[in-house]
């Protein structure tokens, strides 16, 4: 580690414990009173609350019209997707790290003590990234032991790779393509997230969702990988492990939501040097779990043992709107509860399962936050299944209850004819053509508890405009993409 890259680090941990100006809300929790939320994006919030949950305050944060007075030329790209959020180590404002899917490249905006944003720029682009850049996480020393480090993995076919990426790196940077994790295996992967420190002590965990999809009996399809170190935060000389059951059931539909499995992570022998197309057959043969497309992962939050608690989605797939044997169609959300000492062992559940109510429940879930008491589940509804009768949802999963239920929904006003030829110049109109990007929580970071943040896809908005957004010169894509805050949710 360089003298420059250390002295970033201390900053960030100096910065996470600033006192900030602050008064207590009703409950006594700190509030701090530089946030503007007042401020409002050039574009209005592309998405509304639920019935039943009109307390929740939205506005919309950021915008790819938005004109950032420090970098006018800036635009925030297509296809905002994972996320981190931090304080700024050389200010008093705040720094937005940011994938953008369909540009493979990922964006640095920086803003102000009262959040907002003042200057943005990219520090990956489409030929750094390699492959479209989906999920993300951003461990921290605080948190995770290591860091500050994007870890922001590839998803575009099974030779993708996970990168580590320097938040504060410099722009010249944005073309390099040696910051992959060989160690972290090679899949169609969407999410890698480490574990808090607390979990297991000493240890480096990082649980990964692999996104393929049904392919022959010879491949692995979706995965839950683990990636284990005995030494905090060495992402080179750890082993990769899959997810099975010890009874050796691989079909993900002989899972049942009030039915509990044993499993265990097994060894992918010599996976750093594997291709993955070797590491596909490798894993099907150890007979783990053959899930419907992985595509994000999190860990309840609160103490240790919480943090050994994980919830993943499989946002399913069909043929010809019919399901494939032995995967789910309309998606399913997974807990997995790991051995207080031994990561490599634990529990399995179902506990959503879109397949029981085909188009009016969950319907091909993709990110996933969760909190301490909640798992937000957001949906990807662009599979177009004709039976779908809503717009991508994000649900709320309350854990002591088990109850799911809409939160929030796109706002699409499909019949206001204004609002369509500035949002749908595609022409799209059917349910689920928008979707989700990351949903991260950023009360302990701003000091406004219930505070969060959404990233939009909203597909059908396309604009000359945003094209090239990355400066690479090789996206086509024109796509907008908007970032919303959301206060008053319940964690």
């Amino acid at each position: 580690m360089n003298q420059n890259y250390l002295q970033k680090v201390i900053a960030v941990a100096l910065l996470s414990i600033a006192t900030i100006s602050c008064q207590d809300d009703e409950d006594g929790k700190s509030v701090n009173q530089d946030i503007d939320f007042s401020y409002s994006s050039s574009v209005p919030p592309l998405a509304v609350a639920k019935e039943g949950f009109e307390d929740l305050e939205i506005t919309s944060l950021l915008s790819s019209p938005d004109v950032l007075p420090q970098s006018p030329s800036f635009v925030f790209g297509a296809q905002p997707d994972g996320a981190g959020f931090m304080k700024d180590p050389a200010g008093d404002g705040y720094v937005m790290i940011t994938n953008h899917e369909i540009l493979k490249s990922v964006s640095r905006v920086y803003f102000d003590k009262a959040l907002k944003p003042i200057k943005g720029e990219y520090i990956v682009d489409a030929v750094g990234g390699l492959t479209r850049l989906c999920s993300a996480t951003l461990a921290t020393p605080q948190l995770n032991g290591f860091g500050p480090m994007f870890l922001t993995a590839g998803e575009s076919g099974e030779e993708s790779m996970v990168h580590g990426i320097d938040p504060f790196g410099p722009t010249t940077d944005k073309s390099r393509t040696d910051r992959v994790l060989p160690a972290l295996g090679k899949a169609s992967m969407e999410n890698a997230v480490p574990l808090p420190k607390v979990a297991y002590p000493g240890k480096t965990v990082i649980l990964i969702g692999e996104d393929q999809s049904y392919a022959t009996s010879h491949s692995s399809a979706g995965q839950v990988i683990m990636y284990m170190s005995t030494t905090v935060g060495d992402l080179s000389n750890g082993k990769l492990y899959a997810l099975k059951r010890n009874d050796g059931n691989q079909v993900e539909t002989s899972i049942n939501i009030g039915s509990s499995f044993d499993v265990s992570f097994v060894e992918i022998p010599n996976a750093k040097n594997l291709t993955g197309a070797a590491i596909n057959t490798a894993v099907n043969s150890l007979g783990a779990i053959r899930f419907s497309r992985v595509e994000d992962v999190d860990y309840r939050k609160g103490s240790a043992k919480n943090n050994r608690e994980i919830y993943f989605t499989a946002t399913g797939q069909a043929s010809a709107n019919m399901p494939v044997e032995g995967f789910t169609m309309w998606g399913r959300v997974y807990k997995l509860v790991l051995d207080n000492n031994n990561p490599l062992v634990g529990k399995l559940e179902l506990v959503i399962n879109g397949d029981a109510t085909p188009g009016t429940g969950i319907i091909n879930p993709d990110n996933i936050c969760v909190t301490e008491n909640y798992v937000y589940t957001q949906e990807d509804g662009d599979s177009y299944y004709t039976a779908a009768q809503h717009d991508s949802y994000i649900w709320q999963y309350k854990i002591s209850t088990k109850t799911n239920v809409p939160w929030l929904t796109m706002n699409h006003k499909r019949t206001d004819a204004t609002w369509n030829s500035t949002y749908n110049q595609s022409g799209e109109m059917r349910f689920g053509s928008w979707e989700y990007g990351a949903m991260e929580d950023i009360s302990d970071v701003i000091g406004v508890p219930g505070t969060f943040y959404v990233n939009i896809h909203p597909h059908t908005w396309q604009k000359d405009a945003f094209l090239n957004a990355d400066g690479s010169g090789l996206n086509t894509n024109k796509e907008g993409g908007q970032t919303i805050i959301i206060r008053n949710v319940q964690r």
